[in-house]
């Protein structure tokens, strides 16, 4: 058995109430797979461990997927752009995406000779009707609820070509390119499971990689290698180098890491402070190939049901952030790892800032005068905190308990899977949760997350500024006022105090010795030849994996 290192801190009474979808997240960056190895071998089969399930299944233009949902999905699918080392988003099944002088009309011309799973061609139509059903105009697929609003903007989408769609938008939109990559979520369906009213999410084809063989819910994802995927290794033949991949939910972080080391799965994925000391020290004995990134990180944070008494009061948000010792927190939560976050934007993006305005330190006194007079007008303060199964989530939730009743507040517990948690933030069934999002890219990817009446808007944010600040960054050209518009919108969060920031997450790709392809410097180049994207908060591509036969 593994037995994860840690540290020893004196809990504090205050700490930073945050407990996340899995466990708190992060680690240093770099931290490449071991090297000096040969050249990748073909054949063999590997079993990957996720965080979790995805119960509702790949109909994508439909499903809900957290970062293991999207790496089955990239597994499968591909997309029509995907985003390089330099963060630019270039051509994956498109060729060329082309716009206007106005930004309100793009070209996708799209690349000869792709097929789907089932054999049939990736033509213009199909993108079309692709791009239709993902904005809930697709009579076929009348049930999309997300990404109907982030794809809103868009006005028409017309086939220009055999190869050719055109799409014309209400207001220009400069980040276009970034929306047809939608974070690994906007893959393209065959027009078959398009159309499949029945098994939409479970009969999955795309023009991945590989193909699905079967999916035992909660059990075991398996697919297949693709021999007639469209993009060819170094060695002249197709990728992927492996025969099958196998993907597994297991959601404690401390159990995947135990089954890799006792070789009952190959790689895994995580983002937990002891799991990343654990596999570092692996790494160091020779006992595990690692890979970790902070590149373009998600946010953890505590999302606040706003919309609705007692948070919807700017005072009750102040007094839960004064309430927190973030360094202490750094030092018991995260083991004295991660960058503590300011706001939702991490280092790397246009619209990061040091000092937002969110508060760097406690004041539990302050905190407790802002309750008192609170409840002396609205009366006492009772919250519930829902959040995921796990030894260090579940660990949190007792911080945010402890935390919370040590300034006045009274704090229930209840745990509920990651899928349900999603599905209750959609819904706005509840008032606090522990929360990953808002991976880095362009900013004006979280429109839909802040923007007023989006079921997406999770928080229920309803702030005219913020509304405007998203508005006029969405169709600004101009590089450096770009820059300032987010940045404004940045401070704008810190004044108000809209979300409680923990820390950046980082994350860390695991494998047994032998396994080899999941960093970026040996995942294969993009078709336009430029490196890949170094982050993980939306997975990686999993075609350049191999095994030491």
């Amino acid at each position: 058995m593994i037995h994860v290192r840690r540290r020893s801190h004196r809990l504090l009474a205050v700490l930073l109430p945050l407990a996340l979808v899995v466990a708190s997240c992060g680690g240093k960056e770099g931290g490449d797979e071991n090297t000096e190895v040969g050249d990748p071998e073909r054949g063999g089969s590997v079993t990957y461990a996720l965080e979790a399930e995805t119960t509702d299944g790949w109909c994508l233009p439909e499903a809900q997927l957290a970062i293991s949902g999207i790496m089955v999905a990239r597994t499968v699918y591909d997309t029509l752009t995907a985003p390089n080392a330099a963060g630019e988003y270039v051509p994956y099944l498109a060729k060329s995406v082309t716009p206007n002088d106005s930004y309100d009309e793009w070209t996708i011309t799209l690349r000869d000779g792709i097929k789907f799973h089932d054999g049939t061609d990736l033509t213009a139509e199909v993108v079309k009707n692709n791009l239709d059903a993902y904005r809930g105009s697709y009579d076929n697929r009348p049930n999309v609820l997300l990404f109907r609003f982030v794809l809103a903007n868009i006005d028409t989408v017309e086939v220009t070509g055999d190869m050719e769609v055109t799409v014309t938008t209400k207001v220009p939109w400069v980040a276009f390119p970034a929306f047809l990559h939608g974070s690994g979520r906007i893959g393209i369906l065959a027009q078959a499971q398009l159309d499949n009213e029945d098994a939409c999410d479970t009969e999955l084809i795309g023009t991945g990689p590989f193909k699905l063989e079967s999916w035992e819910v909660n059990q075991e994802f398996v697919a297949v290698k693709n021999p007639n995927y469209w993009q060819d290794a170094p060695d002249g033949q197709p990728y992927p180098y492996l025969d099958e991949i196998r993907f597994r939910p297991i959601i404690e972080p401390e159990q995947r890491v135990n089954a890799m080391e006792s070789g009952n799965i190959d790689l895994l994925h995580a983002s937990g402070a002891p799991e990343f000391l654990t596999l570092r020290d692996l790494k160091e004995n020779g006992q595990a190939n690692t890979y970790e990134s902070a590149e373009n990180a998600e946010v953890t944070f505590l999302q606040m049901n706003t919309s609705e008494p007692p948070l919807d009061d700017i005072r009750v948000r102040q007094a839960l952030a004064l309430s927190i010792d973030r360094e202490d927190y750094r030092q018991v939560i995260n083991q004295g790892l991660f960058q503590q976050a300011t706001g939702p934007f991490a280092p790397g993006s246009i619209g990061y800032l040091e000092e937002t305005g969110f508060p760097k330190e406690g004041d539990i006194e302050e905190a407790t005068r802002l309750v008192e007079e609170y409840e002396a007008e609205n009366g006492p303060i009772e919250l519930t905190y829902q959040a995921t199964p796990g030894t260090q989530t579940q660990q949190i939730a007792q911080y945010v308990q402890q935390a919370f009743g040590n300034i006045g507040m009274d704090i229930n517990l209840t745990t509920i899977e990651q899928a349900e948690l999603i599905s209750n933030a959609i819904a706005g069934d509840f008032q606090i949760q522990g929360f990953r999002n808002y991976p880095g890219g362009d900013p004006d990817e979280l429109y839909v997350w802040w923007s007023t009446g989006s079921p997406a808007n999770f928080a229920r944010i309803d702030d005219p500024e913020i509304q405007r600040l998203l508005d006029e960054g969405r169709s600004e050209p101009d590089p450096d006022a770009r820059k300032q518009i987010y940045q404004d919108l940045n401070r704008r969060f810190g004044e108000q105090v809209w979300s409680l920031w923990a820390n950046w997450t980082e994350w860390i790709v695991g494998s047994r010795p032998e396994v080899h392809g999941f960093s970026a410097e040996e995942q294969p180049k993009l078709p336009d030849g430029s490196a890949p994207f170094k982050g993980l908060p939306t997975g990686h591509p999993v075609q350049g994996i191999w095994v030491e036969q």
